[in-house]
């Protein structure tokens, strides 16, 4: 069947051949690390599958089947954030006549092109739906997906493997990202910026009036992700217009930011889950500064002004974010859809009544690495200040074999940006929902592409996305009975909210009197431990942890 195709651009996917200056913007993204996508061609329409055709409350969708699974992709959750609602909250979809074609993966949001292929397609709020092609029961439980990239660049993850293995439905959201999900100026009104996050919210409440049609479960639903998708589960996790869009969060690699925050990020603004996030008063005089460098601060009608700079034009001046005037490119403690930072909410219960997996891997960096003694101590005094000659007492260059400069601040970076601040964070919220911590110790694993293969990488940042999203290449045994554990908890962890399931070691719930978490490593090897805290020095970073004190 060929239904009349209505507008919904095919998007193309490459995988980056990125320069090492680049490589950093790399590491948060899902999967094996293809560039994002997004570049918009023209390509003849996918033929829909029989049997496929699902009326959503504004039109109707019909999609392929592949392998077992039925896929609706690029199906709009909300009208085009353009013109007057570029920086403005998500608004529904005006509704469409002819059935659309959801064949094809829809348009990424804009995200730069350094990477190889970038998007400058502001109509991009779409969602991917897999569904198994023979569902086991009714009301199929649900999983969505919040993308990584560091709130900068990304795409959903190919949700086949999750639907299919798990007998669930699976959704993956494409929502604004950098300047155009968290753009603050006092012109777009009180509380502006974090669009990002009210897209997410807006792809939820989607999902709670359409999924049933898909066969899904609207009241059980599941969002996970990993780094700033990790994040993201943080941020609805304490967001009160979040409250009652899902049941369960999974937060993947959510604390990666540098430990000391806005001074000493080199790679993102602060945005993770233990970050102290900007003000809406300091993101309105970032908005104010990046305004007056497009021209607009002088403008009559600065709202105006600023939604009709062109998009490109945007991407090249907000840049990594990083510089005075860049604006603000990651989530804002904005007195509403965000009241605090999460990591505060965490400590002060302020949090939405759900069930959550979290946790890291040991070994995550976000930061340059350092080749030599020299690099070792330049970039310990950066990061640590007044602190780093305590971090040298506590991790003398000595005690680490070869590449001894490598593996030393590779363990610093980890344990003060990652590792603590996780653990600190199971015991802040341990107090308020019931909590299932982790940490992968997955040292072998196959270098994902970003890494540098000549180094030992250990358990690297966002390394269970390899099992959530497998690519055409089988790993070997050790790693699949990883991969199989992996895969096992999240979906039973769907299903139930316990991820104590058949095909996976017993988990309990992480508590004050039984702090465990479980250390999850190949070939069946995985166990609890509450030794975390001893084996990361995790006392001495705790003192430095926002909100700690």
């Amino acid at each position: 069947m060929r239904p009349t195709r209505l507008r919904n651009p095919v998007t193309t996917s490459v995988l980056a051949a990125a320069a090492t200056s680049v490589a950093l913007l790399m590491t948060s993204l899902t999967g094996a690390i293809p560039a994002a996508s997004g570049t918009t061609v023209q390509a003849a329409a996918v033929d829909c599958a029989d049997g496929t055709t699902v009326q959503t409350d504004t039109g109707a969708v019909c999609g392929v089947v592949k392998d077992g699974v039925r896929s609706w992709l690029g199906v709009p959750y909300a009208a085009a954030p353009v013109g007057n609602l570029r920086w403005a909250a998500p608004r529904k979809r005006p509704a469409w006549s002819s059935t659309l074609p959801a064949t094809e993966n829809g348009p990424t949001c804009p995200q730069s092109a350094a990477l190889g292929a970038g998007s400058t397609n502001e109509d991009c709020l779409n969602v991917n739906v897999r569904a198994p092609e023979n569902p086991r029961g009714k009301k199929l439980p649900v999983m969505v997906e919040f993308h990584g990239g560091g709130w900068l660049l990304g795409r959903p993850a190919d949700g086949s493997h999750l639907a299919k293995a798990g007998n669930l439905i699976q959704v993956g959201v494409n929502y604004r990202l950098g300047i155009f999900g968290f753009m603050a100026h006092a012109s777009l009104g009180d509380h502006s910026g974090n669009w990002a996050i009210q897209d997410q919210q807006e792809s939820l409440r989607w999902v709670k009036r359409n999924i049933a049609r898909f066969g899904g479960d609207p009241d059980n639903v599941t969002i996970y992700g990993a780094s700033a998708g990790g994040a993201s589960v943080c941020s609805n996790t304490v967001s009160p217009t979040a409250k009652g869009l899902f049941q369960k969060g999974i937060a993947q690699s959510g604390e990666y930011n540098s430990l000391r925050g806005g001074t000493v990020n080199t790679s993102w603004q602060p945005g993770d889950c233990k970050s102290q996030l900007p003000t809406e008063k300091q993101a309105q005089q970032a908005g104010a500064r990046f305004s007056k460098v497009l021209g607009c601060e002088g403008a009559a009608d600065k709202a105006a002004c600023l939604r009709k700079v062109p998009v490109q034009t945007l991407l090249d001046k907000s840049g990594d974010g990083l510089g005075p005037d860049k604006g603000t490119i990651a989530p804002i403690a904005d007195g509403k859809t965000l009241p605090m930072s999460p990591a505060e909410a965490f400590k002060k219960g302020k949090v939405n009544d759900v069930t959550l997996m979290h946790g890291v891997d040991r070994d995550e960096t976000q930061l340059e690495n350092a080749e030599t003694p020299a690099d070792y101590r330049r970039l310990v005094r950066q990061q640590y200040g007044p602190h780093a000659s305590a971090v040298f007492d506590l991790y003398p260059l000595e005690r680490f074999p070869e590449p001894s400069a490598f593996i030393a601040y590779r363990t610093i970076v980890a344990d003060s940006n990652s590792v603590c601040p996780a653990l600190l964070n199971d015991q802040r919220l341990a107090r308020h929902l019931t909590v299932f911590a982790y940490q992968t110790d997955n040292a072998d694993a196959p270098p994902a592409s970003w890494l540098d293969k000549t180094k030992p990488n250990g358990s690297f940042h966002v390394g269970e996305n390899q099992f959530l999203a497998p690519g055409p290449v089988p790993p070997n045994p050790n790693q699949q009975a990883l991969g199989n554990q992996i895969t096992n908890q999240w979906t039973g962890f769907a299903r139930t909210g316990d991820p104590t399931v058949p095909g996976a070691p017993y988990w309990p719930k992480f508590t004050k009197r039984n702090p465990n978490v479980l250390s999850m490593a190949p070939a069946g090897t995985s166990e609890l431990t509450t030794e975390i805290g001893k084996q990361h020095h995790c006392g001495f970073w705790n003192a430095l942890t926002p909100f700690n004190n």
